[in-house]
């Protein structure tokens, strides 16, 4: 009955009606408290603001360096391998195709965590030493691309 709905218990507050009167408990300064930066209109402060004084972020020293050139990989596990068949090429399109990556970055990085028993054919731009050796082990061939 769409007549009967109510929002649920506390879904709804009812706004504070601030300056009127002072038996609403929030006339006159209307809960601002008496002058200063605060009580006037306007009077918020940037974030980090402290009052004039050099802000934090300010006084703490620079470190570090972030290159914007640097490549990012989207990274497969080994393990996560093991959803092919034997003898099948795992390139970007098969990767993306069964969903194991959802967006390529700069390419595919594969590590060796986890363990593959099939022989694979894949083909991504990096590969661990481990993760070489796993699917070579497995019978399998790495093809940097």
């Amino acid at each position: 009955m769409l007549n009967r709905l109510r929002a649920p218990e506390g879904a709804s507050k009812k706004r504070k009606r601030v300056g009127r009167g002072e038996g609403s408990g929030l006339g006159k300064t209307s809960g601002k408290g008496h002058k200063g930066q605060k009580a006037r209109t306007g009077g918020s402060t940037k974030l980090g603001y402290e009052g004039g004084q050099t802000p934090l972020h300010r006084r703490l020293p620079k470190r570090g360096f972030t290159s914007k050139f640097k490549a990012q990989y989207s990274i497969v596990n080994i393990e996560r391998l093991s959803a092919f068949n034997k003898g099948d090429v795992v390139d970007v399109q098969t990767l993306t195709s069964k969903g194991i990556v959802k967006n390529i970055k700069d390419g595919i990085k594969i590590l060796g965590d986890g363990d593959i028993k099939i022989p694979l054919t894949v083909k991504a731009n990096k590969f661990t030493e481990s993760a070489r050796k796993k699917i070579e082990a497995a019978g399998g061939k790495t093809e940097v691309i």
